[in-house]
């Protein structure tokens, strides 16, 4: 068994962090629609996390944005003339369509892809699926620069296997690493992949949420899982509650994380709990390590609080065996039961011994929290020494990133900027200098 480690690879938020209200089912998006955002102050903040974890000595790095607006996109769709005519056209005659195609959602990498380490597949390599995103045409379009930023990042193919995303129907609705985790004992053993899905798209007479969008579908799970060779025996299906999601707990990591040897879950987070909790103890088996099923009841925690707090769109961090640290935003603070659940599992029995408190308002308005800005990446020392290294934070990259976002980033923007012929060349020539930066080659279509 090979050394390894857990890597968080974190979006880099983009020069056109908006808030438009794109995202149905989600409410902190719907809520904040039309609002000021502040790109500079929200990059600025994900990379102040960032930073802070690689200091802790955890490996930390940096996927980059994409093009926004997304001229190509509206040049499919029918737009004619030059990139600034386009954008006026946009805005005159669909500014919703023009504010899909400016999104910076691509900042939320727990949606970019769903991975699975070296040690779970069967080529030993780790693969990466990026996901189709199909629910929502603002995030449906990313997967093709996902995946060249992927390639980018982790190019040795000896160690690295990069899949296309799955087709984009929503039979196999695909959300990515947000409704996937992994359990382990050590992250270079053969672990469990933990697959969590809204609906099943064949099976019309299956439990399924009324209100809001089942997004990801078992089918898309089985399919990733096959695509990576996992073994039957290592890999749990389980359904999100339909209640939960109409409650707007759009993605499993809204109301569970998970890490190493402990799942950390909301009382009404799935829809049969009992059968969930005995498939895992069952393909966790007899290992060396204890598994942690830390239950939050609703009689502690209420759903909303959950979603209000984003309590489970933590970060669950392992320093060793049963130490833990969870990251989590400052609205869990300023939420009385969550704080008052939180200290006592600390000073409790659990392995979460630590909580982190970071300001990431500017994602939080928008619907993301700390897992959501994250994409984990297990990694041997072998493949840890494979990856572009100038992906990788340190202290170096930590200033340059900073000075590059206060040369190019806005303080304010509203939906009528992304109208801006001066945004969209201030965003390429931003993205222009980054991929020289990280050194990713030319990843965007704009590029020669």
């Amino acid at each position: 068994m090979s050394t390894a480690t857990e890597a968080n690879f974190d979006g880099l938020v983009g020069p056109t962090h908006n808030y438009s209200g794109l995202s149905f089912g989600n409410v902190a998006s719907l809520n904040n629609s039309a609002r000021a955002s502040n790109p500079k102050a929200a990059a600025k903040q994900g990379l102040t996390k960032m930073k802070a974890l690689a200091d802790m000595g955890f490996v930390q790095g940096v996927l980059a944005p994409h093009e926004r607006p997304h001229i190509p996109t509206l040049r499919r769709l029918g737009f004619r003339g030059s990139d600034a005519h386009i954008l006026q056209q946009a805005a005159k005659h669909a500014p919703k369509l023009l504010a899909a195609v400016s999104s910076a959602s691509c900042m939320w990498t727990a949606n970019a892809a769903t991975v699975s380490p070296s040690g779970d597949t069967s080529d030993q390599r780790v693969h990466f699926t990026p996901a189709n995103l199909v629910n929502k045409f603002h995030r449906s379009i990313e997967h093709e620069t996902t995946g060249a930023i992927l390639r980018a990042t982790f190019r040795d193919e000896r160690h690295f296997a990069h899949h296309d995303a799955l087709p984009s129907v929503d039979t196999l609705g695909d959300e990515g690493a947000a409704n996937h985790t992994r359990f382990c004992h050590d992250y270079g053993e053969q672990g469990v992949a933990f697959f969590v899905y809204g609906m099943e798209a064949f099976n019309t007479h299956a439990p399924r949420p009324r209100t809001f969008p089942a997004r990801h579908t078992v089918e898309a799970s089985q399919a990733v899982a096959r695509q990576h060779g996992l073994s039957a025996h290592q890999v749990v299906y389980a359904q999100q509650n339909p209640a939960v999601i109409d409650a707007g707990v759009f993605h499993n990591d809204v109301i569970a994380v998970g890490n190493r040897n402990a799942h950390f879950y909301h009382q009404d987070a799935f829809l049969d709990t009992a059968k969930m909790k005995a498939e895992l103890l069952t393909a966790w088996g007899d290992r060396t390590s204890k598994f942690h099923l830390i239950e939050v009841p609703r009689a502690d925690v209420s759903v909303q609080d959950s979603i209000q707090s984003y309590l489970f769109n933590s970060q669950l961090l392992s320093r060793g065996d049963d130490d833990m640290v969870l990251v989590v935003p400052g609205e869990c603070e300023n939420n009385s039961a969550v704080w008052a659940y939180l200290n006592g599992l600390v000073t409790g029995h659990s392995p979460i011994n630590e909580v982190k408190i970071f300001d990431l308002k500017q994602s939080m308005s928008n619907g993301g929290g700390p897992a959501c800005l994250r994409l984990r990446v297990a990694l041997t020392d072998a493949e840890r020494q494979a990856i572009n290294p100038a992906t990788l934070m340190n202290d170096t990259l930590f200033e340059r990133l900073n000075l590059w976002v206060d040369k190019h980033y806005r303080d304010e923007l509203y939906e009528k900027d992304l109208a801006d012929p001066m945004l969209l060349i201030e965003s390429r020539n931003a993205l222009d200098e980054l991929t020289r930066l990280l050194n990713l080659g030319n990843v965007y279509e704009f590029q020669p």
